[in-house]
């Protein structure tokens, strides 16, 4: 299963497109080689951008190609003009990256453990994963992490933000994507550029996943269109809820006085568990079909449970939070950043209060 993460970016400021070797030489040879494949990676990208106003008036490219990149365009403006989101050269232009993903994250956790194994880098702050621009380098990595006796995952990304520092671009890999999906991801990776908060990725992602959602609804009515997967949303939350009650129950084995050779013995039942309640929801429920299966029924670990729930938690939060300002998208942001204001403590309670409906006010 593919997930749409922020992959850490490189401060332009100190870097000028090209790796700061010397400061990070202070680190070690494999940091300067992460960073450099980073370095490489996103320049490459930036070099294989080209206008889409370009692209779609010319007749010798692919028509198909051209109707995906004109509609974009629609959901672009749409952006900017009714969600507030920014308005610049983001998704204006288009990349053909030639692969299915424009990134692979490696994730990777302790044998007993759900605490992720986190990296911080300038402006992204810190997150539980770590962003390659190949396949290779991601395995290589995931390999070496192994090798240590963590448990490791890998997934690919087919569309990522930096945050505004660079022009983004529509990329092939989110081409394969149908039309509703595609708008919303537009939504959802310029709300990061609208507010982002290093180092609280529940936080960012819930808010972006908001913004997608309100402005996917409001983007349908516009267009007098019908929401093309009801039941894939709803087979996506419940499937996630499954995942979180199993990590909320390996939390309480891992953290309780047992053997690890019992926590062991216990963390393979709870994996056989959520296999079997899985395949009971999806044959009882869906009529025998759903789009998990092959990541159920794949190797099951630690790590692989890690992306689950960041772009849900706090949603309720951020709906209620927009509710309160009349729907009023400027207010909504102006609020979405005091909140990320907040020290930590106050910003988690100031969340739970809005999940359960309660008021929360600013000054």
């Amino acid at each position: 299963m593919p997930f749409r993460l922020l992959i850490p970016t490189l401060d332009r400021r100190l870097c000028r497109w090209v790796p700061c070797v010397a400061i990070w030489a202070l680190s070690g040879c494999s940091t300067v080689g992460y960073y450099g494949q980073l370095a490489d990676g996103q320049v490459r990208l930036l070099a294989a951008r080209e206008p889409v106003a370009e692209v779609v008036a010319d007749p010798a490219r692919d028509p198909a190609l051209r109707q995906r990149l004109e509609l974009s365009q629609e959901a672009r403006d749409f952006a900017s003009a009714e969600l507030g989101l920014p308005d610049n050269q983001s998704y204006r232009l288009y990349a053909d990256i030639h692969r299915p993903n424009v990134v692979w994250n490696v994730f990777a956790t302790p044998e007993l453990s759900l605490q992720p194994l986190t990296h911080c880098f300038p402006i992204a702050g810190c997150v539980a994963y770590r962003g390659y621009y190949g396949d290779v380098g991601a395995q290589a990595e995931a390999k070496r992490l192994k090798e240590q006796g963590l448990d490791v995952y890998v997934g690919g990304v087919e569309a990522y933000s930096t945050l505004g520092w660079f022009d983004d671009p529509i990329l092939s890999s989110m081409l394969r994507w149908g039309d509703q999906r595609l708008a919303e991801t537009i939504f959802h990776e310029l709300a990061h550029q609208k507010f982002y908060l290093p180092g609280d990725t529940a936080f960012n992602e819930s808010y972006a996943s908001f913004v997608q959602a309100e402005g996917g609804r409001r983007w349908r009515a516009a267009r007098h269109l019908a929401d093309d997967s009801p039941l894939l949303e709803e087979q996506r939350k419940r499937f996630t809820q499954l995942v979180l009650d199993t990590r909320e129950r390996l939390q309480a084995l891992y953290a309780s006085p047992r053997s690890d050779a019992e926590k062991r013995a216990g963390k393979q039942a709870e994996f056989e568990r959520l296999r079997h309640d899985y395949a009971q929801m999806r044959d009882r429920d869906w009529g025998g079909k759903a789009p998990f299966d092959a990541w159920v029924n794949g190797s099951l670990n630690n790590a692989k449970l890690l992306p689950f729930g960041l772009y849900d938690q706090w949603v309720p939060a951020f709906a209620a939070l927009f509710a309160q300002v009349g729907g009023n998208w400027p207010a909504f942001y102006a609020r979405v950043e005091k909140l990320g204001a907040l020290p930590l403590a106050e910003r988690k309670a100031a969340l739970e209060t809005l999940k359960a409906g309660g008021f929360v006010s600013f000054r």
